[in-house]
C-alpha cells in the first residue's frame, strides 16, 4: 500500500506580534488546514496534504494563498518553505527571502541538500561543525557520501546516526495542531529586603529549578526567559534573553537566568522579590536538540531524569542542587 505524499509548509512571519496577534494568525491559517502547529515566536507550520483536494490547488498555490491572506488581512509579510517533511520545509523557509517561497519536491530533496553547508541542518552546533570541518566535511553531500561507520568514529554512534538521517532529509515528525505557546511563571518574595549577592544568586537558581521541573513534568520546552527583580522602593527591572535552543534542562535555564542577573549589576541593591517567566513554550518532542559531543551533557541529563523520578516518588524536596542545600 502506497503512502500519500505529505506537503508541509513552514512560514516565517516578518513582524513583531503580541500573543493576541500571533493567536489571530494561527486562527487565520487554521481556516486553510486544521493541521497547524505554532512555532513561536514568529513562525507556523502547516500540513497541507488533506487541504489540497478541498481547495483544488497545487501545494505551491496553497502557500501563496496563505501568504496573501496574511498580507491582506493583517499586513504581515512572510517567507515560506514547502517540502515533504517539517525539517526540509523549515530549511527551505530559511533559504527564502521575504515574500518568496522555496519549494523542495521530495524527488529533488537529495539534490537540493547536497551542496548546502552542514550547519544548515537543525541541531548542528559549533562543536559538531568544527569536528566535521577538521576532516574536510563542510557540506551535507560530503556527510552523505561518508560511510556510517566512519561518521560514528568521529561523532559517536547516536549523534552519527541522527546526523546521517538528517543529511538524507528524513524527518518523521508530524505537524501537531497546537495553540500559541503560553508561559510558566515562578516567583519568590523574600522575607526581608536582601542586599546579599549570594542570596540573589541562590534565589534565581531556585526559581530556575522550579521552572525546569515544571517544564519536564508537562513535557514542554521554552525558548525564552524573562527575569524581573522588584526592589524595596517598589520599582522593578526586567530583562529577557532568548535561549540558544529551546530546552527544559535546568542547568541551561540556570545559566541563562544567572546571566540576566549578572547583567543587572545589582551589587548593593535592596531586593524584595524575584520572578522568572518562561515564554515560547512548545511540546518537548517538537524541536531538535543540538547534537553534543560532550559525554558530560548526557550524564547530566540522565542524573536530572533520575532526580525527577525521586521527586515524584518522595516529594519535591527529595533531591536538590548542592547550591540550594541548607
Amino acid at each position: 500500500m502506497s503512502t500519500r505524499q505529505r506537503h508541509i509548509a513552514h512560514l516565517h512571519l516578518h513582524a513583531s506580534m503580541t500573543e493576541d496577534q500571533y493567536a489571530d494568525t494561527i486562527e487565520l491559517v487554521s481556516g486553510i488546514t486544521p493541521h497547524v502547529q505554532a512555532v513561536p515566536p514568529n513562525a507556523v507550520q502547516l500540513d497541507l496534504t488533506s487541504a489540497l483536494r478541498y481547495f483544488d490547488l497545487s501545494p505551491y498555490d496553497m502557500v501563496q494563498t496563505t501568504m496573501m491572506r496574511l498580507k491582506a488581512l493583517y499586513g504581515i509579510d512572510s517567507s515560506a518553505g514547502l517540502a515533504g517533511n517539517r525539517m526540509l520545509a523549515a530549511m527551505a523557509a530559511d533559504a527564502s527571502a521575504p515574500g518568496e517561497t522555496t519549494w523542495v519536491p521530495t524527488a529533488d530533496a537529495a539534490d537540493w541538500l547536497y551542496p548546502r553547508p552542514v550547519t544548515a541542518l537543525p541541531g548542528i552546533g559549533r562543536a559538531t561543525a568544527q569536528t566535521l570541518g577538521r576532516y574536510g566535511l563542510h557540506t551535507i553531500g560530503q556527510v552523505v557520501d561518508l560511510p556510517l561507520g566512519t561518521l560514528q568514529r568521529l561523532l559517536g554512534t547516536g549523534p552519527a546516526r541522527l546526523l546521517a538521517e538528517r543529511a538524507r532529509g528524513r524527518d518523521p515528525r508530524p505537524v501537531t495542531p497546537s495553540e500559541p505557546a503560553a508561559h510558566l511563571l515562578a516567583d519568590l518574595v523574600l522575607e526581608r529586603d536582601c542586599l546579599d549577592p549570594a542570596q540573589h544568586h541562590r534565589a534565581v537558581l531556585g526559581l530556575t529549578e522550579q521552572i525546569g521541573r515544571r517544564l519536564r513534568g508537562e513535557h514542554q520546552i521554552t525558548s525564552r526567559l524573562t527575569l524581573t527583580v522588584r526592589y524595596a522602593d517598589r520599582s522593578s527591572t526586567t530583562r529577557t534573553r532568548a535561549l540558544p535552543e529551546p530546552t527544559d534542562h535546568s542547568p541551561a535555564l540556570a545559566g541563562a537566568a544567572l546571566g540576566l542577573l549578572a547583567s543587572l549589576g545589582l551589587q548593593r541593591a535592596r531586593v524584595r522579590a524575584f520572578s522568572i517567566r518562561a515564554d515560547g513554550l512548545r511540546p518537548a518532542g517538537s524541536a531538535y536538540r543540538q547534537l553534543s559531543l560532550d559525554p558530560g551533557d548526557a550524564r547530566a541529563r540522565a542524573a536530572e531524569a533520575a532526580a525527577d523520578r525521586a521527586r515524584r516518588r518522595f516529594g519535591p524536596g527529595a533531591v536538590r542542587p548542592a547550591a540550594l542545600a541548607n
